[in-house]
């Protein structure tokens, strides 16, 4: 089901904030009414498609705070692996550098509660156990979540595609244009191109004018 058009999930949980220091009971509570957020999940740290992906998130990341957004990572690993991710030099695989905060979602509720845990959890009847299905780390999910803390838009990768950053830039462009100007954007739209007004006419306008 999707969270479009949704308030955001609640949660609380251990982060890493500027590179390196954890912080307990971390939420969005600090943002809301103040920043958009761009939250996205990645399966594990150490591994090799996701830093790529968040040091392209860190790159952009004076893109996204001139746009008013905060970028917030998160995967199930703990918040000491993400330290130790952190001081590892970007040569070795590592991230040091990265200063946005990353969520440890080491309860795995943060990811199910998105919709992006790889599994889920099924109940055996023949053992009366709990057991989980699947892989019990996050897809690569993003969410665009506005400041009023309502989810504008959802995707979700499987593990092994990576994202295009630049992606969500554009699509944070259109939602700052649909809140200040109340038009619509088209397909491939990009700041500064003509968007249209949800009625017939604006529709043929545009059309006509393209």
């Amino acid at each position: 089901m999707t969270l479009v058009g949704k308030k955001t999930p609640y949660f609380t949980a251990d982060a890493v904030i500027n590179g390196e220091e954890i912080v307990e009971n971390f939420s969005f509570d600090q943002y809301l009414g103040k920043k958009n957020i761009i939250f996205f999940f990645y399966p594990k740290d150490f591994t090799f498609v996701c830093p790529t992906e968040i040091h392209a998130f860190q790159e952009k990341l004076a893109d996204f705070e001139k746009r008013d957004t905060i970028v917030v990572g998160c995967s199930t690993d703990t918040a000491e692996t993400h330290i130790a991710w952190l001081n590892a030099p970007k040569e070795n695989g590592g991230i040091q550098g990265v200063t946005f905060p990353i969520v440890a979602d080491v309860a795995k509720t943060v990811s199910l509660n998105y919709g992006v845990l790889g599994g889920e959890y099924v109940f055996d009847s023949e053992t009366e156990l709990w057991a989980f299905k699947g892989s019990p780390i996050a897809y690569r999910g993003t969410f665009l979540i506005d400041k009023e803390g309502i989810v504008r838009h959802a995707s979700v990768n499987d593990f092994p595609l990576g994202r295009n950053i630049d992606e969500y830039i554009r699509l944070i462009d259109a939602q700052l244009h649909i809140e200040k100007f109340g038009e619509v954007c088209p397909a491939n739209w990009e700041e500064g191109k003509e968007a249209m007004t949800a009625t017939t006419k604006g529709v043929t306008d545009y059309f006509t004018n393209n």
